[in-house]
Parts: C-alpha cells; structure tokens; sequence
C-alpha cells in the first residue's frame, strides 16, 4: 500500500512538472527540453485515452486536469 502512495504522489509531481515545463518555449538539445520530452512520454499513456473522449476547450487541455483529479482522488482514497 505503501508503494502505491509514494508511486501516485511521485506522478502528481510529475505532472505538475510536465505542465510547468509546458508554459515555456524551450530550445531543443538543453537540460530542460530533455526534462520535458522525458516527463511527456511519462504522462500521454495515460493521457490518450481521456483526450480520445475529452475535446480540448480552446487552449485548455481538459483532458490533464481530469487525468489530474483522478490521481489526486486515487491518491487521497488509497493513502
């Protein structure tokens, strides 16, 4: 149970993260554009399938904030 936690915790970290890095155009080939790519290829698997059944409202990309809520509810129910 234990694992479960820290292992939802850290993904809410990471998509914290993956929206922050969004907010900034980054030049390719830096620390940061790596970090983004990185924490990207962590979050759209489970991204696809919402954005399948969710359209984007203009610039906001509902689907990560319910992706979002999903994780923090599971985190709060399971921790």
């Amino acid at each position: 149970m234990m694992i479960v936690c820290l292992l939802l915790r850290a993904y809410l970290v990471v998509m914290v993260l993956t929206a922050v890095l969004s907010w900034f155009p980054l030049e390719p080939d830096t620390f940061f554009f790596s970090a983004r790519v990185t924490l990207q290829r962590l979050v759209d698997p489970f991204l696809e399938p919402l954005r399948r059944v969710i359209p984007p409202a203009g610039m906001l990309d509902l689907s990560f904030m319910v992706l979002f809520l999903i994780v923090l509810v599971a985190s709060q129910v399971v921790c």
